[in-house]
Parts: C-alpha cells; sequence; structure tokens
C-alpha cells in the first residue's frame, strides 16, 4: 500500500519503533510483515525510550495501540487480528485517542512516553525516517533568516554556538568573506549522550531540513554530516536519508566519520579531523568557524539538535517565546543507574526533576550528574531545564542527566571524571594538560589524607577561565559541584573512610 502524503496519514498501518541497529526490531518486521495482508508495516525510528521498544503501534484512524517489546512469536497474531477486526478496544498497555492526521507520535497519559513533550521528538517513532513527506519540510520556502529572531541557543559540547544564539554565527558567516560551509558535529562517542543519535535516526530528512535552512541563509552551497566512525548503522541509515531527500532539498550534504574520540567532538577539533589533521586538538580561538572554520572557510557548525530546533521554528514559529531567555525545548537523555536510559524533551518551565518518570532507577536516588561526563553533580533537580536556571545552579547543558543511586561514592564519581579529563584533553594548553592532572592528584591526596579544599577550588577557577579547550574549562565542575554538595564525605574521606562503603575496601 503507497500513499504520497507519506505515513503518518496512513491508515491502517503497523509500525515498528527501533534504532536502526535494532535486530530484535528487525525480527518483529519481518514477523509482522509475513503476518500482514493489505495493512502496510513501517519501520520508524527510536522513541527515545530504550525500555519500551522495539514498540509496536497498531492504528486505525484516530486510535492507537501501542504494545512495548512483544516477542517477535506475539506479532504475528496481534497483526492477524489488526487486519480483521481493527484496533483492539481491551487488554493493550495503552491505547491512544488522537487526530487522524497526527503528525507526532501520540502519547498515553502514564508511562515513560508522558513525560515531557515532543515537539522535536514528534516524528521520533511514528514517521517513516525515509520519506520526505512525513516531516513537513519547510526550506525551500523558508530560509534560516525567517526565524533568525526566535532566539534558538546552539546546544550540546559539539555546537559552536553552545548555549549563544545560534543566529549571530550565521549572520558572520554571511558577512565574511569566502564561500561558506554548513557542519552537522554528531560525532559523540560518549554513550551517556543519545538525543542527537534518537534524531538522526528518527527524524533525519527533518534535520536535513534544518541543515537546508540554514545554508540558504548563510549563502553555502556545501553541507557536511559528521559522525563517529563507530556508528557504521546509523552512517548506512543517514546515507539512506540523505539519497531519498535529495529532490526536496536545496543542498544535499556529505556524510564524513571521524575517529572514536571524546576530543574529536569538540567543534573546532571536528573540522581539524575533517581536514587530515595528525593531532586531534581544538583550535585558538579567536577567530571563530563562522570567520574561519573549515579549510578556512566561514562555517556554521550545529549539532543535530539545534538544527532540529531550527526546522521546528520553521515548521510552527509561534511554539517559540523570542523573549524567553531560552526559547524552544531541550533533549535530554536520562541514565546512570538504571534499567534502561531514555531521551525525553522538556520545555523551560519543566523542573528537570520530571525526567525521573522517563525511567526506572536500580536502588534508592542519592545524586545526579546534569551535563555529561562534566556536568555538576547535584541531589536536587528542581531546576528548570533552561540554560540560565541550570547554569546558575553550577550544572551542565549539554544534555544528559545521570542518576545515580546509594551505591555511589560522589569523592569517587568527581575523582573518575577528574581522571577522564587527564587523559582525554588535547594537550594544547597549559590548564587542560597540566590542571587536569593537578586536579586528578589533589583528589588522590584525599584518600591519603589530605583535603585541600581551597587549593581545589582556585584551581578550578583558573582552569574554568583560562583553558582554551573545554575539557580544561569544563573538568572542575563535577569536583566542584560534587565538594559543593557533599564536602562532609570528602572530609570523612579524609580520614580513611568512605560513608559508602566501598573505596577503601581493597586497602
Amino acid at each position: 500500500m503507497t500513499d504520497e502524503s507519506g505515513t503518518v496519514r496512513r491508515s491502517p498501518v503497523v509500525r515498528v519503533a527501533a534504532d536502526v541497529s535494532s535486530q530484535r526490531a528487525d525480527r518483529v518486521c519481518e514477523v509482522a510483515r509475513d503476518a500482514a495482508d493489505a495493512v502496510p508495516v513501517v519501520r520508524t525510528g527510536p522513541t527515545g525510550v530504550d525500555a519500551i521498544e522495539p514498540l509496536v503501534l497498531l492504528t486505525d484512524g484516530g486510535r492507537t495501540v501501542l504494545f512495548p517489546d512483544p516477542a517477535p512469536s506475539a506479532v504475528s497474531d496481534l497483526v492477524t487480528a489488526f487486519e480483521s477486526d481493527g484496533v483492539p478496544a481491551a487488554s493493550t498497555d495503552a491505547t491512544v485517542d488522537h487526530d487522524p492526521d497526527a503528525t507526532a507520535l501520540p502519547t498515553p497519559e502514564t508511562g515513560a512516553l508522558s513525560v515531557g513533550c515532543r515537539r522535536v521528538l514528534g516524528p521520533c517513532g511514528w514517521a517513516d525516517p525515509l520519506e520526505p513527506a512525513d516531516h513537513a519540510l519547510r526550506s525551500s520556502e523558508r530560509h534560516a533568516g525567517t526565524v533568525a529572531d526566535v532566539g534558538i541557543l546552539g546546544r550540546g559540547r559539539g555546537d559552536a554556538r553552545e548555549d549563544e544564539p545560534a543566529a549571530d554565527a550565521w549572520e558572520l558567516a554571511r558577512e565574511t568573506d569566502g564561500d561558506p560551509v554548513v557542519v552537522v558535529n554528531a560525532n559523540e562517542p560518549d554513550d551517556r549522550h543519545r538525543a542527537d543519535r534518537t534524531l538522526l535516526a528518527g527524524a533525519p530528512i527533518a534535520v536535513l531540513d534544518g541543515v537546508a535552512a540554514v545554508a540558504a541563509y548563510v549563502g553555502a552551497e556545501d553541507a557536511v554530516i559528521y559522525l563517529n566512525e563507530r556508528d557504521e548503522e546509523l552512517e548506512r541509515h543517514l546515507r539512506r536519508a540523505v539519497d531519498a531527500a535529495a529532490d526536496a532539498l536545496s543542498i544535499v550534504p556529505e556524510v564524513v566519520v571521524g575517529p572514536d574520540e571524546y576530543r574529536a567532538g569538540a567543534p573546532t577539533a571536528a573540522l581539524e579531523v575533517m581536514e587530515g589533521a595528525d593531532r586531534i586538538e581544538p583550535r585558538r580561538k579567536p577567530p571563530t568557524p563562522a570567520e574561519y572554520g573549515l579549510y578556512g572557510r566561514p562555517t556554521v557548525v550545529h549539532t543535530p539538535r539545534t538544527f532540529a530546533q531550527v526546522q521546528r521554528a520553521l515548521r510552527d514559529p509561534d511554539s517559540f517565546d523570542a523573549d524567553a531567555p531560552d526559547p524552544g525545548t531541550r533533549l535530554v537523555t536520562v541514565t546512570g543507574d538504571v534499567d534502561a536510559p531514555a531521551t525525553v524533551e522538556l520545555d523551560s518551565a519543566t523542573e528537570l526533576a520530571a525526567v525521573r518518570e522517563a525511567v526506572s532507577m536500580t536502588g534508592a536516588f542519592k545524586m545526579a550528574c546534569v551535563g555529561g561526563v562534566f556536568g555538576g553533580i547535584t541531589a536536587d533537580l528542581d531546576v528548570v531545564d533552561s540554560e540560565p536556571a541550570i547554569a546558575a545552579a553550577g550544572l551542565g547543558t549539554d544534555g544528559v542527566v545521570e542518576l545515580l543511586n546509594d551505591d555511589r561514592c560522589p569523592v569517587a564519581t568527581a575523582g573518575e571524571r577528574a581522571r577522564f579529563a587527564s587523559l582525554e584533553n588535547s594537550g594544547r594548553c597549559v590548564p587542560g594538560r597540566e590542571g587536569t592532572k593537578q586536579l586528578t592528584e589533589l583528589l588522590r591526596e584525599t584518600y591519603l589524607g589530605s583535603f585541600r579544599s581551597d587549593e581545589i577550588r582556585e584551581l578550578g577557577r583558573v582552569m574554568s577561565r583560562s583553558s582554551n579547550c573545554r575539557i580544561g574549562a569544563c573538568a572542575p565542575r563535577p569536583v566542584i559541584s560534587a565538594m559543593n554538595e557533599f564536602e562532609p564525605e570528602f572530609r570523612v574521606h579524609a580520614d580513611g573512610r568512605c560513608p559508602n562503603g566501598t573505596c577503601f575496601e581493597n586497602r
């Protein structure tokens, strides 16, 4: 069965939602297609909630029923019954009534999918990721300049305008001599971060539409999608998406891969990798990439999350409040001591504490690290999900909330992240190269009986203000925030004891 208006308006239809690398979902699709006679079976991208995938959705008109992670052996019966009797009226995990022309995944009133909102995430799990008609493309009629006043901030550490107005880079690239280029920085080797991957797997054509809109505004005729070399399934998926959307978009990006190293995801380090540099290290600024980027050309570097916000603004500019300090929404991956991670979308009025409803923790909650490996450690998630509020709380904005249980030691957690920084920094600047080593040593001395709080804080202040690289600037944050929240535990460690009973067990 085909429909020129795309998958989202097909009815009845069977959807199988899961990540592109899910072999279990491939098997569920195979069984469903074997059982189906007239009803189409569509493989969509992930919903963002790992625990319920593969998710089978049976839609007829304005009603959808959801079957989380069914056994492949049960799928045949589900599809057969659906074709003969329509949508089951009972005995389902969730039944959702919705607009028959819904373009976003209808969500139940309870459960992980009910957490937050689904604006940017809307197509994920619902739309065919390789069908342009499912994604309401707007770049052919509107470029990014039409939404520049919305004030979208760059999202994620891979964005050259992280937490700053993205449109400033667009204007600078437009004004700078040379042929502009647009880069989608999606090389994120840290498994804590899943938001960009969820978008590229579930709604790649929507991201490409945002890319085309920015390219049209800055006058770029070239665009590049930069991925991690490890993620071969996503690379193949994106190449198919680019091919599928080629006729619908004004620009066709090239897909390239970079090394599976944390520092290779920094915006200017990504440019160095793409230019074939021997060393992976960030460039000194100024100039910014918008002035001197890939091969010296004016370059706009954003993450998929930022381009998705652009595309959302093109589709529905009224959903953005230009007067808000952080217009739009933010994607947050909830991970840590949980049964399975989940990526949810929060508006700037929703507190981070809401993400706890999207996952099941293993053990009692003790603390969270907000913002990735170099995020801030806190026991209080009553902070709204906007850049000013998160920054004021000493946390990180990089779209990750790690929920850590009461088996975790804050001293050990901070120490592990300091050591990671000492190993992963590029070595280009002194604060990044030497500061991370000193920070690690000061924490190690705490275990040896000397907790030098003032020295740690002063070192952190110097590093955050003088580092050229993000690793050097952000490495003190987990340490300082952990000390602010759990300083008595640091002092107890200096006495040779760990309240969690873990740190000295081998001594």
